[in-house]
């Protein structure tokens, strides 16, 4: 049995995953790419230590902080611990909300190739005139990335010139079928409650000591590493870096969380058959139904 504890933060995702796995008999395996880093604990919600003691977890921790860790990565670490608790006979429960990962494991992604080309005449093209270039070589691509999101823009063209086919045409050759039996849960909360417990959630990672965490993890690390692109980070670290207000950075965290959730939900709503549970107990019963 494969169960998928999914949404955005602060639905308490983490507790009923608990729940699920004691009642189950099940190991929890991470779902949430940035709580895969080593040291990245408040601004990313990981479980406390109590826990992550109380049911086998896995997937936490895992990644230094220096890694720029990757959904295929993730893809190849999750598929290989899902087998092995398998083979175990052991139920299953991942837990987390970054979707496309959760996806990309669960069903048949294939990564696009990724052959090494030169790509700095593109990358000192403006970005009016990337997207140009995009129109040319792809044109269904251009429709769907934004001239502005430089980054898809160049990885666009890239695929193009080092695969000889657009990257259109490389997905339309993948079916994405389901790999392994997984049910699908979300807890159904309204959205007004959802954004309150959201603003909850970071006025007490800012009370457990937020900025300190980020600080010292700047003291340590390049500041413009990967991981440090997580909301919570990104926005203290903008602020210590110009000498802001925090509690400007406070506001922003929980705009942007606020923001981040409500695109979560699109994307689960829909790439996954979705159960939506009011509450723990009514989840329990919905798995025990099958």
């Amino acid at each position: 049995m494969i169960i998928v504890i999914t949404g955005p933060t602060a639905l308490g995702k983490t507790k009923s995953a608990i729940k699920v796995a004691q009642t189950f008999n099940a190991e929890i395996i991470n779902g949430d790419a940035f709580q895969a880093y080593k040291e990245l604990n408040i601004g990313t919600a990981k479980p406390s230590e109590k826990e992550l003691a109380s049911v086998p977890h896995h997937l936490y921790s895992i990644i230094e902080p220096t890694h720029n860790y990757s959904i295929a990565e993730y893809q190849d670490n999750l598929r290989t611990k899902i087998q092995e608790l398998l083979v175990k006979n052991k139920n299953i429960v991942i837990v987390g909300g970054s979707g496309l990962y959760i996806r990309s494991a669960l069903y048949d992604y294939e990564f696009l190739p990724n052959k090494e080309i030169d790509m700095s005449k593109f990358e000192r093209m403006s970005n009016e005139d990337l997207h140009k270039h995009l129109e040319e070589i792809d044109p269904e691509q251009a429709k769907i990335i934004h001239s502005n999101n430089r980054k898809r823009v160049l990885r666009a063209i890239e695929i193009y010139y080092s695969t000889g086919e657009t990257k259109s045409a490389l997905i339309k050759k993948q079916e994405h079928k389901p790999l392994y039996d997984a049910r699908f849960f979300v807890r159904d909360l309204d959205r007004d409650e959802l954004y309150e417990r959201i603003n909850k959630r970071v006025d007490e990672m800012f009370e457990k000591g937020l900025v300190d965490e980020v600080k010292s993890l700047i003291s340590k690390y390049d500041s413009n590493l990967h991981c440090f692109q997580a909301i919570g980070y990104k926005e203290i670290i903008d602020c210590l870096k110009n000498n802001g207000d925090l509690s400007n950075a406070k506001e922003l965290i929980k705009q942007h969380t606020r923001n981040y959730a409500k695109r979560q939900m699109t994307f689960i709503r829909h790439q996954f058959d979705v159960s939506f549970y009011k509450n723990d107990e009514e989840l329990l019963k919905e798995i025990q139904n099958g």
